[in-house]
This record gives C-alpha cells, structure tokens and sequence, in this order.
C-alpha cells in the first residue's frame, strides 16, 4: 500500500509538472504571436515596396514620354524652319501620342513666350501617373563662333583672335570663341604666339591636352563640347536661271535686278584686271559651279549693297585677286552648298564678311584682317593680319540660313 507520505509526493510531482507544461504553453504561444506580428510586418514592408517600385516605374515611364514629346516638338519646330517663309501662326501640337513600344502617352504643346521666343510644354502619362516637362528654345545661329570646323583648325604664328561688335564700336567685352567638332590629335593648331581671346572648345568627350596641339599659345578656358555639335545644311533659294558671269579686263556690274542662278563666274585680267561689282541693293547669286578669280581681279560689295553668294563648287584665287566688301560683313555671306569643296580665299586688304561652309577645306588670306566669320570643314589662316570677329552676326532670326532651334532652359515638374 502506498503511504500518506508517498502520495503527497506523487502529488508535488504532478503539480510540477503541471506548471512545467503550462510555462512551455505560453512560450510557444508568445512565439506564435511575435513570429505573427513579424510575417505582418514583413508581408507590409513587401507589398509597400512592391507599390512603391510600381508607382517609380510608371513615374519613370511617365518622365519618358514627357521626353519624347518634348524631341518631337523640337523636331517640329526644327522641321517647320525648313519652309520659306518662316510662318509663326501655327506651332507644333499633340495629344495621347503613344510612346512605341509602350503604354504610356505624351501630349506637348508649343507657344510664343512673353519674350518673344517659344515655349515646348511636354505632359507624359502611364496609368495614374504624370510627369510634365517644360522647356524655352531659342535659335542657333551659324555664326555664333569666330571660326569653327569639323575638322583641322590651324592659326599661322603670332596671329590674335580677338571680337568686337558692328552695331557697337564701343564695346570691350566681346570675345572670340573658336571650336573644332572633332575629337582626333592635332585638330586644332595654335602655332607660337598665336592669342585667342575667347573660349577654344573641342568636340564630344575630346581631350583638350591632345585634340590641341599648342606650340605656345595664349587662349581662354579650354573645355569639350557638352553636345554632338550640327552642321545644317543650306540650300540655294529658287531663282530664275542665267548664263555664267565671264567677265575679261573691265569691270561688270550687278544689281538687285540680277540676282540669279548663274553657271559659273570667271574673272580673267587683259590689259586691266576684271571687276565684278555689286551696287544699288541686295545681290543674292546661285553658282552652281566654282568661282575662278585671275590674277588682280575682284568682286566689290559698294556701299549700301550686299552680296549673298552659294556655291556649290570650288573658290580659286589668283595672286592679288578676292572679294572686296566695303561695307560690315553682315553685308557679304558667302555659303557652301556643296559636297568636298576647296576655297580658297583671297582679300587685298582688310576682308569684311561671313563664310559657312561645312564640306569645304577653306585656305584665307588676306593682306589686311579679317573681320567676320568662318564655319568650314577645315580652316587654315595664312593671312598678313589678324581675325576679328564680330558679334553682331550670331544675331539671327527664322529667316536666316541653317538657323535650329535648342533648348535653351528646362524644368520637370
């Protein structure tokens, strides 16, 4: 039989174990909870990190096509600068235009600002989400540079680049930036003593220390090109067709009345030197071969004429020969409309005008300076003098040749 004393014990036992089973009870219980709260917790934190991810992609999506609206009005706008003339009451628009390959949509507008340039405003959407995009253009003229080229630019030895202002004889802040698309070695010569007073700019990503190759020169800031630099290309206006200009020992004039598509212009010397003068108003020229200037000979922009010349082949001049423009160079444009062409270019004293011409190699020379401007495949100044540029020709308008549009300022919101 089992005593008192042994059954008190059996019971102690029991009631240990009891609460042994009833602690491991609660533990468990806590542990269920706590892993409960964290498995909630970690279920939120991914589902509020899947709707955030979702949320940026589709901003991201939505930013995108607010880009893509804002190239295709820039492309518009660009696109419309290619008829003449220039007609500003209707500007570029879209609506719910899809983004290829996409779901999202943009719609841009574009308006006349307050300043008297244009204004893209670009929205993109994907789903619920907007993103909108606003940017100012302004045009971007030809001649916005002393001299630029695509590729080799060569100053001769001691020659000063320096910038002034037609409009404004007074003005001493004017500097004279020169550039070189290109981002191959020895692009850009500068010979001993050469002096720029402006910025020298190399192509996209160029290295300055090896695209320029500087024998002792002076310059402003030095620095790479932040964009693919363009080249737009010019064509001559329609106008009415003419035999070539031939002219041998005396001097032709022209006036407005013989604007015209002409074949060639040929000046030869006889007894006397052959002049081809241009008086009384605004002479605009298509040669649709080259201009062949013979020893001594000249073409003269008088006072109060101007004299705009395409070409689209090659400038070859004699000894002593070359343009002779007396009045700022706004007033003698000379541009290159055709492909691998060669210029050279004479002056027997101080030469006024502006020269764009992308697909020439353009040698000039002159015995007095160069005031203007220069845009060529390459360049290489042998002149007497020095380069001055002028200012006033970056001013532009939507009727002046090769002008773009670009971005100017722009903001996301």
């Amino acid at each position: 039989m089992i005593n008192i004393g042994e059954l008190e014990m059996i019971k102690a036992n029991m009631l240990q174990k009891t609460k042994k089973h009833g602690s491991v009870m609660v533990l468990a219980l806590c542990a269920v909870v706590i892993l409960s709260v964290m498995g909630g917790a970690l279920l939120s934190l991914g589902m509020n990190s899947r709707i955030f991810a979702t949320r940026a992609g589709s901003q991201v999506a939505a930013r995108c096509a607010a880009d893509a609206g804002l190239a295709k009005a820039l492309f518009e706008m660009n696109k419309k600068l290619s008829v003449t003339p220039w007609d500003g009451s209707t500007l570029p628009s879209a609506t719910t235009s899809a983004l290829p390959g996409t779901s999202a949509t943009f719609s841009y507008s574009v308006t006349t600002s307050s300043t008297g340039g244009y204004v893209i405003e670009s929205v993109g959407q994907f789903g619920e989400a907007s993103r909108k995009v606003t940017a100012t253009l302004r045009l971007k003229g030809t001649f916005e540079s002393a001299i630029c080229t695509r590729g080799v630019l060569e100053l001769k030895a001691g020659t000063l680049v320096d910038g002034y202002d037609s409009r404004d004889p007074s003005a001493t802040d004017v500097t004279a930036p020169i550039m070189t698309a290109s981002t191959l070695a020895d692009s850009i010569v500068l010979n001993a003593g050469v002096v720029v007073n402006g910025e020298v700019v190399v192509g996209p990503d160029g290295d300055v220390g090896t695209v320029i190759k500087d024998l002792g020169a002076t310059t402003g800031p030095r620095y790479a090109c932040p964009y693919e630099y363009e080249f737009p290309p010019v064509t001559a206006p329609q106008l009415d067709a003419k035999p070539k200009i031939s002219v041998k020992g005396t001097t032709l004039t022209l006036g407005p009345g013989d604007s015209g598509k002409y074949t060639e212009i040929v000046l030869k010397r006889d007894s006397q030197p052959a002049i081809l003068e241009v008086s009384g108003g605004d002479v605009v020229l298509h040669v649709t071969g080259g201009i062949d200037l013979g020893q001594d000979c000249e073409i003269v922009v008088n006072s109060g004429a101007s004299l705009t010349i395409y070409v689209d082949g090659n400038i070859v001049s004699g000894n002593n020969s070359g343009f002779n423009n007396k009045n700022s160079p706004r007033d003698f444009k000379l541009f290159g409309t055709g492909a691998g062409q060669t210029f050279e270019i004479k002056a027997k004293s101080d030469m006024f005008g502006a020269v764009y011409a992308p697909n020439a190699d353009i040698v000039l020379k002159a015995s007095g300076n160069i005031y203007g401007s220069v845009v060529s495949q390459s360049f290489a100044l042998k002149s007497g003098g020095n380069f001055y540029y002028d200012v006033a020709l970056a001013e532009t308008d939507e009727a002046q040749e090769a002008v773009r549009f670009i971005v100017s300022r722009w903001q996301e919101e």
